[in-house]
């Protein structure tokens, strides 16, 4: 398929330079990140679309994946993944009704419930693991500048308040224990990626 050849983000920054509109080179980053946000997230769930499963699916498989127990409270889970208990629960719904996991009685809260990741849950996390890898998760750029691109976002985390300048202050490479929020492109759970409308251009 051929490219666009119409750049529209280009376009936009060009407007509003014109104009006289203020911030036209921040503008066009931050319309940048989100166009590049939807095309990862586009990549990623095409390649978990055959195999049942959206992005957000696949984070609550790795988030159990990746527990000491294989289970967790329902309540961390929402935490971890910055998603609204009852987003969690229709997710967490999805995933028992398919046998990926299974609710049972929290032993330290009687009140509260645990999600186990089942050993279909399991098989099915190898699976996709190797298919959003095959596409490498949308982000086909070479390994340079994609440390590159990690080390440029987590700036741009810390000074929007999303990060603490001391936790961002470790080597680049594989987290050391289960993450503390969703994977980079992450969207909430069942919501269309949309391209983004471009101020002053239209939609790319």
């Amino acid at each position: 398929m051929a490219h666009p050849a119409f750049d529209a983000i280009a376009e936009a920054r060009r407007l509003w330079a014109r104009h006289e509109l203020d911030e036209p080179l921040a503008m066009a980053a931050a319309t940048s990140i989100m166009r590049a946000n939807q095309l990862v997230t586009i990549a990623v769930d095409r390649a978990l679309r055959p195999i049942g499963l959206t992005f957000a699916r696949y984070e609550v498989l790795m988030l159990l994946r990746f527990a000491r127990s294989g289970a967790l409270p329902v309540t961390k889970m929402g935490e971890r993944l910055m998603v609204h208990p009852t987003g969690m629960t229709k997710l967490v719904d999805k995933l028992e009704h398919d046998d990926l996991v299974r609710r049972e009685p929290n032993p330290e809260d009687r009140r509260g419930t645990l999600v186990r990741l089942t050993p279909a849950g399991q098989r099915l996390t190898d699976t996709a693991t190797k298919a959003v890898g095959a596409v490498r998760f949308g982000a086909d750029l070479p390994d340079d500048d994609l440390e590159g691109l990690v080390e440029l976002l987590r700036r741009l985390r810390i000074e929007a308040g999303d990060l603490a300048a001391d936790e961002a202050g470790s080597p680049a490479g594989p987290p050391r224990g289960p993450p503390a929020g969703p994977p980079v492109g992450s969207v909430p759970p069942e919501r269309a990626a949309r391209p983004p409308a471009v101020p002053g251009a239209g939609t790319p």
